[in-house]
């Protein structure tokens, strides 16, 4: 398997620091608001990742925190006049509610920034006796020129980062870059009690002291936006790594960002499109087909035309799925050679998907069972859901057989004009009609208003036209359409 490596800015083969085991931390949401589908985009390609981690025969421990103090939590709280701790809660009931309707697989443990304060204390200790830290009065801060290394993730020297970084002004600290690790106590905000004085934590340690905790010092894959490279997974490892004298990570593997009106989806800025919205509009299988349709490096515009798009084709796949169900084989679980190898090679969904929608068309034409198994295990692996109960399926409970057999006789007399209208009938009853190769498979769809009177109307214009026409010349095909729809 090869992953691209944002340390070397390659592609680089797989191999993990324990055979058959894969430790994985992926850096979740500042609780301060609800998750956005920018937010999902990350966790659905941590979770096909880990998904085919297993399905290669790995075990995966796999870690999510939820980061749940903070300047933004403060504030808002503040505004709000209530708890921190509730504003936290709030929003990671809501993640865990998106998050198990889109069928993301739940983490082995998800850690909170508040219960891991007395490992965040110990490590600034270590930092500070190392001589990598020193203190102000606004608090502990990591001296960045001492960690000779620091830049490596993002391929900056410090200068250049001093250039364009955004930092708060400090006339204390010793370089404009140096982050803080705990921030000193301020009237009406949470603290803690820690030996170098009453705060609380600085963002970039809380990450480091609870993926160490979960996964050692040194682990395999660190998951995370590509906006989070710097500063905060590059302060991530210059802490770790100087606290320890190890490598923090082998591995950091950054998703490309969601963009909407071509700006990164942010709470910061209001450019969002939540999750919660999303799904009371969309399938969520049809959302994670939208975010799985560009490779997880590749910046990707959201539209509400291209989650459409994603809709049509999810409804091709309900489709093939309720015909294949109608005579399918002994289902095996079985991944196509092409679809495992796409995956291989760094985790290539859209390929994947290309693979999928070839087999279903090529189901269309050759009606071979055998597709069942091959589509239904690929589109499992990808994490789709595929429930049981599908508001688009097959059903004759209102005997319109007839009508599809003089439809088919009439398309094959070239009277489109007679097929059209039948069609247009079979609409008000909530059907819709695919025409195959071989023949017409039809559905109904439960959300589509029923329309008695309009079909009776259309049916009954039609048998009268067709009247009409016998008397001028008896054409048998027209005399077996009015046998057959006679009964309507």
């Amino acid at each position: 398997m090869y992953l691209f490596n944002t340390l070397s800015r390659e592609k680089e083969e797989f191999k993990p620091l324990k055979e058959n085991e894969v430790r994985i931390y992926t850096c979740g949401m500042t609780v301060q608001d609800a998750p956005h589908l920018g937010h999902l985009r990350t966790f659905i390609f941590a979770d096909v990742l880990r998904r085919f981690f297993e399905f290669l025969g790995y075990k995966v421990i796999y870690i999510q925190n939820f980061t749940d103090i903070d300047d933004k939590i403060i504030q808002r709280a503040k505004e709000e006049k209530i708890d921190w701790r509730d504003i936290g809660q709030r929003y990671i009931d809501e993640y865990f509610y998106v998050s198990d309707l889109m069928n993301i697989k739940r983490a082995d443990a998800y850690p909170k920034a508040s219960q891991f304060i007395l490992e965040m204390i110990n490590l600034i200790q270590k930092l500070l006796k190392k001589g990598y830290a020193y203190k102000t009065k606004s608090g502990i801060y990591f001296e960045v020129e001492k960690f000779k290394t620091y830049g490596k993730l993002s391929k900056k020297k410090i200068d250049e980062l001093l250039a364009g970084a955004r930092v708060e002004v400090d006339e204390e600290k010793k370089n404009p870059l140096d982050f803080a690790l705990w921030k000193s106590y301020k009237e009406n905000e949470p603290y803690w009690y820690a030996p170098f004085g009453r705060g609380r934590p600085g963002w970039h340690i809380e990450c480091s002291a609870m993926s160490m905790h979960y996964l050692g010092e040194t682990f395999d894959i660190h998951i995370g936006g590509e906006d989070l490279i710097f500063p905060h997974h590059e302060n991530e490892i210059a802490q770790s790594e100087a606290a320890t004298n190890k490598p923090f990570v082998k591995y950091f593997l950054h998703n490309g960002l969601l963009l909407l009106k071509g700006e990164k989806m942010a709470k910061s800025t209001k450019n969002y499109f939540l999750a919660k919205e999303a799904l009371r509009e969309y399938e969520p299988d049809i959302i994670r087909l939208f975010l799985l349709k560009a490779h997880y490096r590749s910046p990707y515009e959201f539209t509400t035309e291209r989650l459409e798009e994603a809709k049509s084709q999810w409804q091709r796949i309900k489709e093939f799925f309720i015909f294949a169900k109608k005579g399918k084989e002994a289902f095996r679980f079985i991944v196509p050679e092409k679809i495992v190898n796409a995956l291989l090679d760094d985790l290539n969904t859209p390929f994947a998907l290309g693979e999928i929608f070839k087999m279903i068309e090529e189901f269309f034409k050759t009606k071979d069972l055998s597709l069942y198994s091959l589509v239904y295990s690929s589109l499992k692996l990808l994490g789709f859901k595929l429930t049981e109960k599908e508001p688009l399926y097959l059903t004759t409970e209102d005997n319109i057989e007839n009508l599809i057999k003089a439809r088919t006789i009439a398309r094959k007399n070239k009277k489109y004009d007679i097929s059209d209208k039948i069609r247009t009938a079979l609409n008000y009853l909530g059907y819709e009609l695919r025409d195959t190769n071989e023949e017409t498979i039809f559905f109904k769809k439960e959300e589509k208003e029923v329309n008695k009177e309009e079909f009776k109307k259309i049916v009954d214009a039609l048998k009268k036209e067709i009247e009409e026409q016998l008397k001028e010349e008896e054409f048998p095909y027209l005399k077996e359409i009015l046998e057959l729809i006679k009964e309507y």
